[in-house]
């Protein structure tokens, strides 16, 4: 189910309904017990009413006369046409009583009541206790009873009569308390049964009413022109929509900075190779229409050195754009700088010696050396540096390495006897594409130094060197905490 109304309206009206039918039984069984109360209590009063009529001895005569004057009440009650027929009740005939001597003889019953209800109790007894007199079972027969006849319940509440020992029985049908409970159960549920659509309409107009500011930023969003990148503005949004808004707005700030950042890539990249391409195609024509070899070679020597250059910008480029800080990931992991630092020395050391340079490294073995730090962007740090210190050192000059271990950090320190840069210019050397003399390079190579030390929240200075030319101090912290 995709709505979130539907999921809502459903998962709602589940509820309510299970709810509603919870309460509707719990109110059921409580109304049946109650109604069942009330004519337990009814049938009681009328069999002592019965009792104090009767408990005077009445003479053979007179009880059948009134046996009598029962039924002939009985059978008006039944003429049709009758005045008390529209006085009566449809369940009079559901309401019986019978009152019996000790030795279980019929004195007087309304013509209603069965004629084998107390022998049907009797039977229904264990039976070590059937053959027992109707006298001595007279104190366990008393209270209420339930017994099947004729196919119908009846409950009976028999009362002995201490003075006469008389039995009365009086005796209702089931029936007559289950079409109760049955009309108050339907009358209580029907106005739920009626309510319920109405509810449902009600719970659907409400929930619609609750979603209407997801749906306007739904509009909105669906609105927006694929190309508009501009953070989305809505209007007042609840709580709960407030940060999907801001993430929302969030994310197209960092889309529009990683398109951004495509574009400048793609700038810098057209700049600084459309001279080395150019470059390339004139030491290619000249090769190809040199008449003499040794022009030719001389031609094809500059065409390696141009592709050398335009191989080392391209490389440069993409590695400024693999460490900007809007998509980089560093691997953050306990590195040895001592260690990085040897091995990347080992790697530029031909390059040195290839100019007759002397590159040194000096730290202290015993010290710990140990950070967190990305270590592939460590490894460009240090041959950025190295290698910059190498290509502006002239030949024959000197190159040294310094490793000191601090408390919270470490420095580290290349220096170099080249001609140095003035206090003026050390700042721009941070810039893209900046470049000191004739240099291979880009201009890049401090940018990317710069960009690693701020991904690792450190520091970076450049200062004179004690050899004359130019240090460049960087400090990593251990942690990044």
């Amino acid at each position: 189910m995709r709505s979130i109304r539907a999921r809502t309206l459903l998962l709602v009206l589940g509820l309510l309904s299970l709810s509603m039918s919870a309460i509707s039984y719990k109110s059921y069984r409580d109304a049946q017990h109650e109604i069942e109360e009330l004519f337990d209590a009814q049938l009681a009063q009328s069999a002592r009413l019965l009792q104090g009529m009767l408990g005077r001895a009445m003479p053979v005569a007179e009880r059948q006369a009134l046996q009598q004057a029962l039924d002939q009440a009985l059978q008006a009650r039944q003429e049709p046409g009758d005045p008390a027929q529209r006085n009566g009740h449809v369940y009079e005939g559901k309401l019986a009583f019978q009152v019996l001597d000790e030795q279980g003889q019929m004195l007087l019953q309304s013509a209603s009541a069965p004629p084998d209800l107390l022998p049907q109790l009797v039977a229904e007894l264990p039976p070590r206790d059937q053959a027992t007199p109707l006298a001595s079972l007279a104190e366990q027969l008393s209270g209420y009873h339930r017994v099947a006849q004729n196919g119908h319940q009846w409950r009976l509440f028999i009362l002995r009569d201490r003075q006469s020992k008389h039995l009365i029985l009086a005796a209702e049908r089931e029936d007559v308390r289950g079409e109760l409970v049955q009309k108050i159960a339907l009358r209580s549920l029907l106005p739920d049964l009626v309510g319920l659509p109405l509810l449902a309409l009600l719970v659907w107009l409400a929930i619609g009413w609750g979603l209407r500011p997801l749906q306007r930023m739904a509009e909105s969003i669906k609105a927006r022109a694929p190309d508009n990148l501009a953070p989305l503005v809505f209007d007042p949004l609840p709580q709960e929509l407030e940060p999907m808004g801001a993430a929302i707005n969030r994310l197209l700030l960092q889309v529009n900075q990683l398109l951004d950042q495509e574009k400048r890539f793609i700038a810098d990249a057209a700049h600084e190779l459309r001279t080395p391409l150019a470059v390339l195609r004139i030491h290619a024509q000249n090769a190809l229409e040199a008449p003499d070899p040794a022009d030719r070679r001389e031609a094809l020597r500059q065409l390696g050195a141009g592709v050398d250059r335009a191989t080392r910008v391209v490389a440069q480029l993409l590695t400024l754009a693999r460490l900007d800080p809007n998509v980089v990931q560093l691997a953050m992991r306990e590195v040895n700088l001592l260690d990085y630092l040897r091995n990347d020395l080992a790697e530029l050391t031909p390059l040195a010696l290839e100019r007759h340079q002397e590159l040194s490294l000096e730290a202290d073995e015993t010290a710990d050396y140990h950070l967190l730090a990305d270590g592939p962007s460590l490894g460009t740090l240090l041959q950025n540096l190295v290698g910059n210190a190498v290509q502006y050192t002239p030949d024959g000059g000197r190159i040294q390495v310094q490793l000191e271990a601090q408390a919270d950090a470490i420095v580290l320190r290349v220096q170099d006897s080249g001609p140095g840069v003035s206090e003026a210019q050390r700042e721009k050397l941070f810039e893209r594409f900046y470049r000191l003399g004739e240099g291979q390079g880009a201009g890049l190579g401090l940018s990317i130094v710069l960009r690693v030390v701020e991904l690792h929240r450190g520091t970076i200075a450049l200062c004179e060197s004690p050899l004359g030319g130019l240090e460049v101090a960087v400090r990593l912290p251990r942690s990044r905490a």
